[in-house]
């Protein structure tokens, strides 16, 4: 059986609050950690349309989760960007 492992890295103001963001959505085969800046995210799997639906999953929480970590903390001021 053939097996597909992909890695995505993104770059993130926050990486440790995003990456403990999408740690509990991890399928099996899929870990996430943060390095720095970076999130790194590895999936791995045997069909390649359940590696691209945990993808495309992932990269929706994956947007969703740097939203929120960029939302201002209360008591924090708003900067401009």
């Amino acid at each position: 059986m053939m097996q597909i492992f992909g890695r995505i890295t993104t770059v993130h103001a926050d990486a440790g609050s995003v990456a403990r963001s999408l740690a509990p959505d991890n399928l099996r085969g899929m870990t996430t950690n943060a390095c720095d800046n970076r999130v790194i995210t590895e999936i791995a799997g045997t069909q390649d349309r359940s590696v691209i639906a945990s993808v495309d999953d992932y990269l929706m929480n994956l947007a969703i989760a740097d939203e929120a970590t960029a939302l201002p903390r209360k008591g924090q001021e708003t900067k401009p960007r």
